[in-house]
């Protein structure tokens, strides 16, 4: 079986990005409201792109996807391609979607890996056991089999939470009393997937501060346990970051990726920000593929990345 990359039921995709778009731009957006203040009346010159700048930088974009942006933006006001606001908005959202592209790969499961593991990690908050069962429900609504292992230990509430989860979609979740050596639950859940015949399994762990060393080492071990049963596991590290931390999110993904091999991101909480440019930060620092987006607590509000209907988002115009 080939890698199948995992889909959203018909017509869910345009209504989470239309959810996506009205977050980003209430009340003090990102750019677009913005950008109808200070551009009526003037050329697309040198002043305003110096404003724009101000703004993606404001907006978390980071130094270099702004530098980016603008250098292709001033190029193109230097050969009078711009000439009103619309014509810039359409070359922002295009210089967006350019750098956001690479980044749009989709969580693909390799069935030649069965069960294909899982391991989801991150800072505490973050929303990663949220994030998990969002995907548990779309793993098996596409009809695979799924086990969830509960590797946060130390929080009650987080194996309560993905027992609820599981229940409700039928999922089993492998657990063991609290305080268990994390490693040790997901290397059990790892040997009860197999004797399942499970599709996949999705592996919860304690949420840490990236500056936490010796948490970060916990992590390494469980990889190593996985290995144990097979040489392959992990398959996917699935790093769950919260949008809103901005540019501290940047600075998580960098520690997580170097410590672990980090293969695709979950941005969680975009419905708490206006921002939402630290995606394009990522994209640019890392280009780290961008699995799925969240924007809220119900599994309709998680979805695919698609980098020009986030772009389209962002800018707050229609996608092309």
């Amino acid at each position: 079986m080939s890698e199948v990359p995992s889909q959203p039921p018909p017509g869910q995709a345009r209504g989470f990005f239309r959810r996506l778009r009205a977050a980003i731009n209430r009340g003090d957006s990102f750019l677009t409201r913005d950008i109808a203040t200070f551009l009526p009346g003037r050329p697309i010159d040198a002043g305003v792109l110096e404003e724009l700048e101000t703004r993606l930088l404001s907006a978390d974009v980071g130094v270099d996807a702004t530098e980016s942006i603008l250098k292709g933006l001033r190029d193109r006001v230097a050969r009078h391609e711009l000439a009103d606001r619309d014509a810039l908005l359409t070359a922002l959202r295009d210089s967006v979607t350019e750098i956001l592209l690479p980044v749009e790969r989709p969580l693909a499961i390799d069935g030649q890996h069965r069960p294909f593991v899982i391991l989801v990690v991150g800072v505490n908050g973050s929303g990663k056991t949220t994030s998990i069962g969002k995907l548990a429900q779309r793993l098996t609504s596409e009809g695979r089999s799924v086990v969830l292992a509960a590797g946060d230990t130390f929080r009650a509430a987080a194996v309560e939470q993905l027992k609820v989860w599981g229940d409700r979609h039928g999922v089993p979740v492998i657990a063991q009393a609290g305080g268990a050596d994390p490693a040790a639950v997901i290397f059990d859940a790892l040997q009860s997937a197999r004797a399942r015949g499970a599709d996949v399994m999705i592996a919860d762990t304690a949420g840490r501060l990236h500056s936490h060393g010796h948490l970060m080492e916990e992590l390494k071990k469980i990889k190593r346990v996985l290995a144990r049963l097979d040489p392959s596991a992990p398959h996917e590290v699935l790093l769950v970051l919260d949008a809103s931390q901005g540019q501290n999110a940047l600075a998580q993904a960098e520690t997580f990726h170097r410590a672990l091999g980090v293969t695709g991101l979950v941005l969680t909480k975009l419905d708490g920000t206006a921002k939402g440019g630290i995606v394009l930060a990522i994209a640019r620092k890392l280009a780290l593929p961008v699995r799925f987006i969240g924007v809220g607590e119900t599994a309709q509000d998680f979805e695919t990345f698609d980098a020009r209907e986030f772009a389209s988002a962002l800018v707050g115009s229609e996608a092309s």
